[in-house]
């Protein structure tokens, strides 16, 4: 009995030291091992990973390179190589960007942008203008005929607005001259007008429509300031082949024309190609007329006297003898009038004495010739 007792009590003390009922539950058994996961984990995180977190933290800033590793802790570049990369994107916008302490960044930048903010090559030079010299030029050979003596003041007379008015014109052309006779481009049966002129002894120029400083019409196709080059040029070339025989061009109107140096550029410069001179009328003290055509080394003379501003006889007759004052001043004159009756009456009464007060009446080509002969 004694035996079986002491077999009966065996189990009895096994249950006592068995461990409670819920802990046997596996679902219990598993949170308890998550649990003791994440005790270790904190564990470890506490003494190894303090410091190393706070060094990710610190890089920051140096992951927003383009390709960051997320989870590694690389070793953090050199500050130098990091900032240097804003400077090396400006100064490939342009040489106004570029870092000025760093100049050896100007040497990276790429070729293209460099030649792109360069300004554009300047044209090359336009060879000058090479007309025909001596007795080749134009003028030379269109001029008439004229002996100038020496010592004697001598005196040119130009009659503008020839060709309108075409009674008139046949009668200022039927003096005793010689005078020269600048006829406008638009007139009509031109060519047959200014031959009988010629053939009368007088000398012919071409007198060219040009815009006024003032409100007034100084006709059709007249040059502008407004006009490009190539329609300054396209028009003047037509008046000039309106006609032959001439020596050269005067001013019609022109005042804001002619002070436009630009403008009147092409002008003189197709004159000069040409071998003709020019005849400033001075219609404006700001005309670039006179020092364009010095530079250009081209034939030109300047307008003296208005002989007919006032249309009176005796108004005319004043300026004819202010005409002879400036001749003995300087020893030539060169008078501008036009074809109306009292400039044609006063000349017709002034002509055939001018000699013998001691002047020669010679074509404005022969004061070109003796003072501003420049081709």
């Amino acid at each position: 009995m004694d035996v079986v007792t002491m077999a009966r009590k065996v189990p009895s003390k096994a249950r006592k030291i068995s461990l409670p009922p819920f802990l046997s539950n596996p679902f219990v058994l598993a949170l308890a091992a998550v649990a003791a996961v994440f005790a270790v984990a904190i564990g470890v995180a506490t003494l190894t990973g303090g410091r190393s977190g706070g060094e990710r933290t610190q890089q920051t800033p140096v992951q927003q390179a383009p390709v960051p590793q997320a989870g590694v802790t690389p070793v953090p570049p050199a500050p130098p190589a990091v900032k240097a990369e804003p400077p090396v994107q400006h100064a490939a916008e342009g040489p106004e960007h570029a870092v000025p302490e760093k100049p050896v960044q100007a040497e990276t930048r790429p070729p293209a942008t460099t030649v792109a903010m360069l300004p554009p090559p300047a044209p090359p030079a336009q060879p000058p203008v090479q007309p025909p010299s001596g007795n080749a030029a134009l003028w030379r050979r269109n001029a008439l005929p004229a002996e100038v003596p020496t010592g004697k003041p001598i005196i040119a007379i130009v009659i503008d607005d020839m060709g309108l008015d075409r009674k008139r014109s046949a009668r200022m052309a039927g003096l005793h001259g010689p005078l020269t006779l600048s006829w406008l481009p638009y007139a009509r049966d031109l060519s047959a007008q200014s031959k009988a002129a010629r053939a009368h002894g007088h000398e012919l120029m071409l007198h060219m429509p040009m815009e006024p400083s003032v409100k007034a019409d100084p006709g059709p196709n007249a040059l502008l300031v407004s006009l490009d080059k190539g329609e300054i040029v396209k028009r003047f070339r037509a008046a000039l082949d309106s006609f032959d025989g001439y020596v050269g061009v005067n001013n019609h109107m022109g005042s804001r024309f002619t002070a436009d140096r630009a403008a009147l550029a092409p002008v003189l410069a197709e004159l000069h190609r040409r071998g003709l001179l020019w005849l400033d009328s001075r219609t404006t003290p700001n005309s670039a007329g006179i020092g364009l055509a010095q530079e250009l080394k081209m034939p030109w003379i300047g307008r003296d006297v208005f002989l007919d501003n006032q249309e009176t006889v005796a108004a005319v007759k004043a300026q004819l003898a202010k005409t002879e004052q400036v001749a003995k001043r300087q020893g030539y004159a060169v008078a501008i009038g036009h074809p109306h009756d009292a400039t044609i009456e006063a000349l017709a009464s002034w002509l055939p004495d001018v000699q013998k007060r001691g002047f020669v009446l010679v074509p404005v080509s022969a004061v070109v010739r003796t003072h501003h002969a420049g081709g």
